[in-house]
């Protein structure tokens, strides 16, 4: 799987993107229909994110705008957001209705998901307390500083690395409305260091009474990550569970049949796994049965078999 399309949505409302420098705008959007993708033109323009966002805030009623997609800016793979950020928090005040912010909207022809470089993202949280969404795409050099937001709601992160020192600041974050979290771990080859114990915070529950849907996904420790997902406390209160995307074999799949009831699901998402056939049928009966709707499918998930019997699985997202 690669990252091959731009968002189609955030906050329930359909991606539109801010017309660039000279292209006629026409009629625009009502400015609360939409969410508003801001992009600098990284192929026909000189003009800077920052410069098409004084554009968006001059021509668009931002009091009523509820949704914004930070597309690409600038020379991503050589530049972190921090003017990005900059810009956004010195126009929080022109945006009262802002309840979704997604950072790093980027396809693979603008900038590798492993190659986008990111900032502590904690001070939009911080500047933005009626946030209800908020998303990154992009684990290098990405920060989240433990931050308390009463009002998030959804909070995604999209890596091929996710560093652990950012696992451990969102599980030392206390947010108590979030009820769906979502996170890439990827690989150590693109900074994706943490291990199964920096999810313990998370796991735990204790800072996320409402979480109902828990995704932690797209691992190369799969197996290790369900394992201690099989005893977390927070299961009990979930409704879907995700471990898709990621380096899942017959190994981590026992550890969570072996583990407490999973019946009260309405969905387990295993999908790019690598369990055999008769590991699948084992899940299969397990659940569905009670009504638990089960994914497996393998989507592109293929081993590779070296001639010394070496066998390469990969994650789901990595470069």
């Amino acid at each position: 799987m690669t990252i091959g399309d731009h968002l189609h949505e955030l906050y329930r409302l359909p991606a539109h993107a801010f017309p660039g420098p000279g292209t006629p705008a026409g009629r625009l959007p009502e400015p609360d229909s939409v969410a508003w993708r801001i992009s600098a033109d990284v192929y026909d323009s000189d003009e800077s994110w920052t410069a098409a966002f004084a554009r968006f805030c001059e021509t668009v009623d931002t009091t009523r705008v509820r949704a914004l997609i930070v597309g690409a800016w600038e020379e991503a793979y050589d530049s972190d957001p921090s003017d990005v950020v900059e810009a956004l928090l010195a126009a929080r005040d022109q945006l009262p209705a802002l309840r979704a912010l997604f950072l790093g909207d980027m396809v693979m022809e603008e900038c590798e998901i492993s190659w986008i470089n990111q900032t502590d993202v904690a001070p939009l949280l911080a500047g933005f307390p009626a946030l209800e969404e908020f998303g990154v795409r992009g684990g290098s050099g990405l920060g989240f500083t433990a931050v308390r937001h009463s009002a998030l709601r959804r909070l995604v992160v999209e890596t091929g690395g996710l560093p652990a020192s950012v696992v451990r600041g969102i599980g030392a974050s206390d947010l108590p409305a979030l009820e769906h979290l979502d996170l890439w771990l990827g690989t150590p080859d693109y900074g994706g260091d943490s291990e199964a114990a920096d999810l313990e915070p998370i796991l735990s529950g204790a800072r996320l009474p409402r979480l109902r849907h828990l995704a932690l996904r797209n691992s190369e420790i799969q197996d290790a990550v369900a394992a201690v997902v099989a005893a977390a406390p927070v299961v009990a209160r979930l409704e879907v569970l995700d471990l898709s995307m990621g380096v899942l074999t017959d190994e981590g799949a026992g550890a969570l049949l072996n583990g407490q009831p999973l019946t009260h699901l309405k969905k387990l998402d295993l999908h790019h796994h690598y369990l055999s056939k008769a590991f699948e049928e084992r899940v299969r009966q397990a659940l569905e049965p009670a009504g638990v709707e089960v994914d497996l499918d393998r989507d592109d998930a293929e081993e590779e078999t070296e001639e010394d019997g070496t066998v390469w699985r990969y994650v789901s997202v990595g470069e």
